[in-house]
């Protein structure tokens, strides 16, 4: 059995979020990662959300989280479908996708 708690810790801070990204051992010596978004309420305080993410499940979470990154970035990318026209004149373009299709 190795040390308890956490063994390594980050964090960003993104607007009003901030993200800590904890490993921790639990009493057994097994590694987990918790993954928490904390953001200032209204009020006095804060929401937390966790995640946590155990060691046997760490490849294939990191293969879906790059996926879903991935599809993210691509859609970021996407060239905008919608044109706008002067005067709200509408022009029929049959080629032209809708943004929300």
């Amino acid at each position: 059995m190795g040390i308890r708690g956490e063994v390594f810790s980050s964090k960003t801070s993104v607007g009003k979020r901030t993200y800590f990204f904890n490993v921790k051992e639990n009493r057994h010596g097994d590694l987990f990662l918790n993954i928490v978004e904390s953001k200032k309420n209204e009020g006095s305080g804060f929401e937390r959300h966790s995640v946590i993410v155990f060691s046997e499940d760490l490849e294939d979470f990191v293969n879906e989280f790059h996926k879903a990154v991935g599809f993210m970035q691509d859609k970021k990318k996407a060239p905008a479908t919608v044109k706008v026209t002067s005067k709200n004149k509408k022009q029929n373009n049959p080629e032209e996708k809708r943004a929300d299709s």
